[in-house]
């Protein structure tokens, strides 16, 4: 689960699960279920559903659907219980932050660094749908240039 040198994973890397926003921890969670369905022979869609369902966000489970399968095994997400995030998930939402919040530019040099181009523009399709899924349930990633608010 080793990243290449290069972008930090910021700001979420190493950081507990428990302790993400709302938005991101969702966006872990639904990672992290289907990874682990997919990993266990199931159809990782059905597996995802429960967390999007109770935050009224499951216009995004088609999405989530397609950015995983395109970057399936480009970044190694966990099981649903690991305590911390680890450095590929961080990428992960990291890179659906910067597509949310518009910087498509930044998201594509960051995925680039993981994945070959024809996956990059099919994880970005994706990305998009998802980070509009997302802000029509009021799901608003974090802004990963733009410092927290204090």
């Amino acid at each position: 689960m080793d990243c290449p040198p290069g972008p930090p994973a910021w700001p979420w890397a190493g950081t507990l699960a428990e302790a993400l926003p709302p938005p991101e921890r969702l966006l872990l969670d639904g990672a992290r279920l289907w990874s682990t369905a997919a990993r266990h022979g199931q159809p990782p869609l059905p597996a995802a559903r429960l967390p999007f369902i109770t935050e009224g966000a499951e216009t995004a489970l088609r999405p989530l659907d397609a950015l995983m399968r395109a970057v399936h095994g480009a970044l190694p997400v966990g099981c649903p219980l690991c305590p911390q995030v680890a450095s590929p998930e961080a990428v992960l939402l990291l890179y659906c932050a910067l597509v949310q919040r518009g910087a498509r530019r930044e998201a594509l040099a960051l995925l680039l660094r993981h994945m070959p181009p024809d996956a990059t523009q099919a994880a970005l399709a994706a990305a998009i749908a998802l980070g509009i899924a997302f802000a029509q349930a009021g799901l608003l990633l974090r802004h990963p240039l733009r410092p927290a608010p204090r």
